[in-house]
C-alpha cells in the first residue's frame, strides 16, 4: 500500500515570546493553551496543535500555511469575527478572493505578529456555494467572474497573486 498523508497533528514555530504568541493565538483564532514545555507553550483545539518556541522567527521560510473552513459562509463569518478581533487581513475591504487566478479554492490571508503568514480557505468555494443557492446570491457581488463582480476585483486579485509569489 502507499503511503498517503494525513491532516497535520502538530507544527512547531520559532516566536519571539512564546507565551505572548500563544495569547494571540487564543484571542484572535480561538485555540487554547494545550501545555507549556522547556523552550514554549502548545496552543491548539481538538485537530491541531501548534508549538510555539523561543527563537528567531523566519516566516519567508514558511511561505504560508492554510487552514480549511468547510464553506464560504465560515469564511465570511470568520472575516467578520478577524475584524472585530482586530486583526489585519491582506486586501482590507476585498479579503475573501481566489487563492489564484482562475483557482475554484477561496481565501483570506493575514500575518500573526512575528510574521508568519496565514490563510483561511475553501476548497471548491463556487462549487459549494452553487450547492447553496442562498449563499451564492450573498456573495455574487464579491466575486470575479460573476455580473455583479466589479472591474476593480480582478486588479485586487492580481495584486493578491503578485504578493504571494
Amino acid at each position: 500500500m502507499a503511503l498517503e498523508l494525513g491532516v497535520i497533528g502538530h507544527f512547531g514555530l520559532a516566536v519571539r515570546d512564546p507565551k505572548a504568541s500563544a495569547h494571540w493565538w487564543i484571542e484572535k483564532l480561538n485555540l487554547r493553551h494545550e501545555f507549556d514545555f522547556s523552550a514554549g507553550v502548545a496552543v491548539g483545539n481538538d485537530v491541531l496543535t501548534i508549538a510555539l518556541f523561543r527563537g528567531v522567527p523566519r516566516p519567508e521560510a514558511l511561505g504560508h500555511v492554510s487552514f480549511h473552513l468547510g464553506s464560504l459562509r465560515e469564511l465570511q463569518a470568520a472575516v467578520r469575527e478577524l475584524r472585530r478581533k482586530g486583526v489585519e487581513m491582506e486586501d482590507a475591504g476585498d479579503e475573501i478572493g481566489p487563492e489564484a487566478p482562475g483557482s475554484p479554492h477561496y481565501g483570506l490571508w493575514f500575518h500573526d505578529p512575528d510574521g508568519y503568514r496565514w490563510e483561511l480557505s475553501v476548497q471548491n468555494a463556487l462549487k459549494r456555494s452553487a450547492a447553496r443557492p442562498s449563499a451564492t446570491r450573498k456573495s455574487a457581488a464579491k466575486r470575479p467572474g460573476t455580473k455583479a463582480a466589479s472591474s476593480s476585483k480582478g486588479r485586487t486579485t492580481t495584486s493578491r497573486r503578485k504578493r504571494r509569489e
